[in-house]
């Protein structure tokens, strides 16, 4: 088992949480099985931005973004160098230190 820690977020786990996930399982997966309800409007096609996390600590124990994610990811709110599509990174055999961002693309659009 692989440890995921996620830092608080003020709405899908304001006290942050500690998961266990299964080498090869997504970080998406591993969330919403643990009821963190993070956004994933495309139903995990890597179709969208909306489970866009930062991978703050283990991003290089994770297979590369392919050029999909990686058109995705150019679309993100506050995209960052770690950044991943949650149903794209697949867990490794290292411990994962994941950001879920105060917004996603969805969110902001709804505030203009």
């Amino acid at each position: 088992m692989t440890r995921i820690v996620v830092l608080p977020h003020e709405n899908l786990c304001p006290e942050g949480a500690v998961l266990e996930a299964e080498p090869g399982e997504s970080v998406c997966r591993a969330l919403l099985r643990n009821d963190i309800e993070i956004e994933h409007a495309c139903e995990m096609s890597c179709a969208c931005t909306t489970c866009h996390v930062v991978v703050r600590e283990g991003y290089d124990s994770m297979e590369e973004p392919d050029e999909l994610e990686d058109d995705y990811l150019d679309k993100a709110w506050g995209l960052e160098p770690d950044s991943r599509l949650s149903c794209q990174a697949i867990v490794a055999d290292e411990d994962l230190v994941v950001e879920i961002p105060k917004y996603t693309i969805n969110m902001v659009s709804e505030r203009h």
